[in-house]
């Protein structure tokens, strides 16, 4: 079957700028266009609309970041009506105008066609990417004499940098946490903190002291000119980015920070300097209140917090595809929800409890 669905997401690609009708897919698949539509919903876990107008918003910000096409040309190339309407909808995912987003370019949530055939570990980081990564290194190094401190988001990342020799002069962390999932509170890493993510993560406090707290202890007993957090653009890093920049508002750090987005299946990076402003009652309304805070953010972090928000209800659309495919073995469905949500980020544990509960019920 993931044959016959990669036929269909190739149609739908081609055709990406048409005039899209089920029946055509259909005509073209061999197959009626109810079941097509349902077989992309029960294999992808979103509906064909969805698809393409995702992938549509994500070509179309390439567009507006790469080429000098007008926006209103840019909005009859992918099928909108007027400009007003694009602009619309390009807000609605992004959360900034077409026009605000061309001026100041900011990382956005990579989302790129589904490939049914791609096996974890097909990426690896070229060379390209390596001397990249060492450019921007070296360019704050130099402004910044390596009083440096590099947060990375998790022990995988950690020791990518470790394995590829990426780690330079100045100091580098990794920030061991799964922030969209459990209970938290404020001020961040207080004692209370420490206790109810311990609690959340079902480990003794001293061995979140010692995977989470232990490893950070740069962060809390040196003073930095500049702290470089290298997180990616799924849900899962963009909440642990909130967290950190959230604690370093709350300690007051008066240096530079940098976001070197990476994008973890190619150590592609992107990066932007942040102001810290606003963050730590982003943190509170977010992972504290569940709500949907009305500071402007980066685009990339305006689509991690509402993926945040659905993966946090009860019924979502990860636990939708979870209920449909309960009975495959648990290996099977771990694959396909890494395939399918990598925009979410999460990784085997995230999984693995929704899986159980579910089977549970």
């Amino acid at each position: 079957m993931d044959h016959t669905m990669q036929e269909m997401i190739d149609w739908i690609e081609d055709h990406l700028l048409d005039d899209f009708s089920l029946a055509s897919l259909g005509q073209q698949m061999g197959y009626s266009p109810y079941y097509c539509s349902f077989k992309f919903h029960q294999m992808t876990g979103i509906t064909i609309k969805r698809y393409r107008s995702l992938r549509k918003m994500y070509l179309a910000s390439m567009e507006l970041r790469e080429t000098n096409q007008k926006t209103i040309d840019l909005a009859f190339k992918y099928g909108f009506l007027s400009q007003e309407a694009f602009a619309r909808a390009f807000k609605e995912t992004f959360g900034l105008s077409p026009n605000a987003f061309r001026k100041n370019p900011q990382p956005l949530q990579t989302y790129v066609k589904i490939d049914m055939n791609r096996r974890e570990g097909d990426y690896s980081m070229d060379i390209s990417r390596k001397l990249k990564i060492e450019a921007l290194q070296h360019q704050i190094q130099d402004a910044f004499d390596q009083v440096i401190l590099n947060i990375l988001n998790g022990q995988m990342m950690y020791e990518q940098f470790q394995r590829h020799q990426l780690m330079e002069k100045s100091d580098y962390v990794p920030f061991n946490e799964a922030m969209c999932s459990h209970e938290t509170t404020a001020p961040i890493f207080s004692e209370e903190f420490i206790r109810l993510r311990a609690s959340g993560h079902q480990v003794p406090l001293e061995e979140y002291r010692k995977i989470t707290v232990a490893p950070l202890k740069p962060l809390f007993e040196n003073r930095y000119k500049c702290i470089v957090l290298w997180f990616g653009d799924d849900m899962f890093c963009q909440i642990n980015l909130l967290t950190v920049l959230a604690y370093l508002e709350q300690r007051g750090y008066d240096g530079k920070v940098y976001f070197h987005m990476v994008k973890e299946s190619t150590y592609d990076v992107e990066e932007t300097e942040i102001r810290l402003e606003g963050y730590s009652d982003i943190y509170r309304q977010v992972l504290l209140h569940h709500r949907f805070p009305e500071t402007p953010l980066m685009p990339v972090m305006y689509q991690g917090i509402r993926l945040f928000l659905e993966y946090v209800k009860e019924d979502n659309e990860i636990t939708a595809f979870i209920k449909k495919h309960v009975g495959k073995p648990r290996e099977e469905l771990l694959q396909r929800l890494f395939h399918l949500f990598p925009h979410y980020g999460l990784g085997d544990l995230q999984y693995i409890r929704l899986i159980d509960n579910l089977k549970q019920a």
